[in-house]
This record gives C-alpha cells, structure tokens and sequence, in this order.
C-alpha cells in the first residue's frame, strides 16, 4: 500500500482551497496531472541557476543544460524499457509524436488503395492525422469497433487486417471508458499482416508499467504533463529501423548536419527529428517526474488505482440513475469512471461539483466518435491518480446525491 498521506504532502496544489473553507479535490488527473514539488524544484532549479542552450555552448552552463535534458531522455528511455535513448523522440506532446509519424512515416509509406486501421474508442489524436493522410494519399481507415461494455471487439481484427493494412495506431488505455486493452496481442495481430503498430500510451505510461520491447510496437505516444511532468513536452519512442528510414519531420537547427546553399543533410538520431531550440525545462522536469514515479513504483501505482477504481465503482454504482461507462470490472480498467446521470446535463454535473471544490471533466473528451456511438453529446468523467484517497470518493458521492436533490431527482 501506498503512504498517501506523504505523496500527497509532494503536491503543494492539493493543500489549497477552491473557495473558502473548500478544499480541492482533484479528480481529473486523466485530462492532465498535478505536479509534485520535485519537478517544480527542477525546473526552477534550471532556470535560476543553469540556464543556456543546449548541444551548443561550449561553456559550464550550456554543458550543464545539455547534460541534464539529455540525462532526462536516457531516463525516459529506462523508464520504458527502450532499447536506446535514440528511439527517444522530444516531441510537444502525445498529439504532435501522432502527426510527425503521420507525416514521416506516413507519406513515405501509404499509397492509393491502402488501409489504416484505427479503433472507435480513440482520442482524437489519433484519429485527425490520419484524417489528413488519407485525404492525401488516397488511402481508407477501418476501425475496431467497441462493445456494449467498452471492450474492443477483437473478433473483428481477422476480417479488418489484411494485406492491405499499412499500420495498426490504437490506445492501450481509453480516456473515456478506462478500458486496459490487449497491446502486445493487437501488435502481434499486425505485425502477423506485415502491418506497423503504434500505441497511444498516454493514458498507460503515468499509471502502470510500460515495456516497449515486451509490447514490440513500432511507435508509441505519451505526454509528460498526465504524468506528474510538465506541460509542453512529450515523447515519441521508435524502433531504431524504422525512425532511420524516416524523413526529417520539420528543418531547422539541430537537427542538421551540415547546410549549404545547394541543400542540408541531416543530424544523427534522435535530433533528426527535433528541430530548433527544444523545451530545456519541460524536458528537466519530465525526468524528474520519471524519477518521481520510479522511486514510488509504477507496480505499486497500478495497485492503488485499482483499489481506488473499485472503491469508487462500488460507490458510484449505488446512486440513482447514474451509469458507469466502460467495463465494470476495476481490474479491466485504469482509474477512470465516465458517467451519466439521468435528466441532468454532464456540465451542470461539473458546475456543481466545482462548488464542492471536486473538479472532474465533463464534455466528449476529445472522443467524439465514441459519443456518437454511445448516443451521448457528453458525460461526466472522475478520474484517479496515486494520490486520490476513498474519502474523496466518498465526498464525490455526496455531492452528486445533492446533484440529484437539486434537479429533483
């Protein structure tokens, strides 16, 4: 079990108030987690005391700058599991890695008549860039559809992967339903097609372990920011091969060898793919946000999210006509609850419960189609971190019961 009491000590944010006398609850770390001391430290320390450009200065500060944020990668690197920090790309956030492999990737190897297959269940990251590159190229996206409990339907991969399908890019977690799907056996199912596979692990990676090698995906997304990072700094991991056989994505500096006026050849990986002056802080603290998690153990997190996800299932499930989307085990599950509550709209829920200082999500979260599908213009959604405790479980209950006496219910 986890000492939450001391991890919740790390989180200045959550000492304070939303109003008088009302203390924050904060459940919705899905959308983007709270930052703990340490990475503010780091990231203040950098900036107060070794501020410079990296990879260019020879100087005590610039090497100083450039030994941490590349330290940070070979952290990140660990921390995954990734073979080298080369397969380690900086990228703005989850979004951006989806459209540079889109892009690299994508225009070098999708033709007229070939196949994307995507599922119904994805973030909207993963799904606009392939918008884009299909009505470029010609090309057509399938998807794997959902069932009525928010799994996927993997019944369907023999007739949706064929030798047409140039890439498999789906979620290992679902933002909306929580759903923990089968990666490596979706990986295993393209790659038996001779198809690339890439993982949304944005919703995996700050909750529970992650293991590229083990998974054997080609590509994979996370952001720093829902993993107790900052803002403004994500990663994309590539096997090596493939992010060799890749175009640059955007040109500039550092990620050039040599420029003339008749043309430029390209830097080594992994600058090749990160052009200008990169995010020297985010990147910082990115690392010691890993060395935050490690320290605490991603087993261990998994563990009290788990527990919490079920507690909060059980309690959720005993208030009068609201529905829980998605699985309704905890243990096919990370810490999300997606809910609706009969005649009462998910955003007056959200305003509600702001005035209880519980801030949830309401909204499609960036999942339109998965709405649609669902017949639903929103739903409200609690979500869990290592820091959520049952007795804001129990105050989350509470006040939707005065929800439920508000509206009549």
């Amino acid at each position: 079990m986890l000492d939450i009491e001391k991890i919740r000590a790390d989180f200045p944010i959550l000492q304070e108030e939303v109003y008088p006398g009302v203390p924050l609850i904060f459940l919705d770390s899905a959308a983007s987690s709270q930052k703990p001391t340490a990475v503010i430290e780091a990231m203040n320390h950098y900036y107060r005391t070794a501020h410079a450009n990296v990879h260019r200065g020879i100087y005590r500060l610039s090497e100083e700058a450039t030994n941490a944020y590349e330290g940070a990668r070979e952290k990140v690197a660990r921390f995954i599991n990734a073979r080298d920090t080369a397969e380690i790309i900086y990228v703005r956030n989850a979004t951006e890695a989806f459209n540079l492999v889109a892009y690299s990737w994508g225009e070098a190897n999708i033709h007229p008549g070939d196949e994307i297959l995507l599922t119904e269940m994805e973030h909207h990251a993963n799904l606009v860039p392939w918008h884009l590159l299909v009505e470029r190229k010609g090309a057509t996206i399938k998807y794997v559809p959902f069932d009525e409990n928010g799994m996927l339907d993997l019944s369907t991969l023999g007739e949706l992967l064929t030798e047409r399908t140039k890439i498999f890019s789906f979620t290992a977690v679902s933002n909306v339903f929580g759903t923990i799907n089968p990666v490596r056996q979706l990986v295993d199912a393209a790659h038996a097609v001779g198809a690339v596979a890439m993982v949304d692990a944005a919703q995996a990676v700050p909750h529970m372990a992650v293991d590229v090698q083990d998974w054997d995906c080609d590509f994979l997304a996370f952001s720093s920011h829902k993993m107790c990072g900052p803002t403004g700094i994500g990663i994309l991991y590539g096997k090596r091969a493939q992010l060799e056989a890749m175009p640059p994505f955007m040109g500039g500096g550092d990620m050039i060898q040599r420029v003339t006026l008749a043309g430029s050849t390209w830097n080594e990986l992994p600058w090749k793919f990160e052009a200008g002056t990169p995010s020297i802080a985010e990147g910082i603290g990115l690392g010691t946000a890993v060395d935050y998690l490690t320290a605490i153990g991603m087993d261990a997190i998994h563990a009290h999210e788990q527990f919490i996800t079920h507690y909060a299932l059980e309690a959720l499930s005993e208030v009068p006509g609201l529905k829980v989307w998605g699985p309704p085990i905890a243990s096919q599950k990370a810490g999300v609850a997606a809910f609706t509550l009969e005649k009462v709209h998910p955003h007056d829920i959200a305003e509600l419960l702001d005035k209880d200082g519980i801030a949830i999500r309401a909204g499609h979260h960036c999942a339109m189609p998965l709405h649609q599908k669902l017949g639903l213009n929103a739903s409200a959604r609690a979500s869990f971190y290592l820091h959520t405790t049952t007795a804001e479980i129990d105050n989350l209950i509470i006040s939707l019961n005065r929800v439920r006496k508000l509206f009549r219910l």
